[in-house]
């Protein structure tokens, strides 16, 4: 059996965006991908964020909030920061095959104001998080 391609979604908390990442590349790209994603610390899962989901379709509730483990980080294919921090703070990978880019999504849960201010914020990154995997997915970049 052949080796799917392992990408490895990196975010600060691993609450918001990477799981956002993680669920919409397991729906968009099928079973062409092993998908993980991780945090420099694990904040828990953002209840809004598996509301925002839901709204697109797609059911993360399964998901948890994990630490970044580098065992999964030395053998990704792919491993893609979604947030500046993140990126910043990367540990070393020793995989020199792997293929790092770096994917800046605001953070949705540091958004302000009424109820709907915040959930629009939420849905307004899902859907470019959504519109970046796509591309990903139809262009392997």
């Amino acid at each position: 059996m052949e080796k799917k391609p392992l990408v490895y979604f990196l975010c600060t908390g691993n609450s918001c965006r990477s799981q956002i990442a993680d669920g919409f590349l397991k729906e968009l790209g099928g079973d062409q991908y092993e998908v993980k994603s991780a945090g420099l610390e694990a904040h828990g899962l953002n209840p809004r964020a598996v509301a925002t989901m839901k709204e697109a379709g797609i059911d993360i509730t399964s998901h948890t909030s994990d630490v970044i483990d580098p065992e999964i980080l030395n053998r990704a294919d792919y491993v893609i920061t979604l947030c500046g921090h993140a990126d910043e703070h990367c540990p070393v990978i020793s995989n020199t095959n792997v293929v790092k880019w770096h994917w800046g999504f605001e953070d949705p849960a540091k958004a302000t104001g009424t109820e709907e201010e915040i959930t629009a914020k939420f849905r307004e990154v899902r859907d470019s998080i959504k519109s970046r995997i796509r591309e990903f997915v139809e262009t392997g970049k």
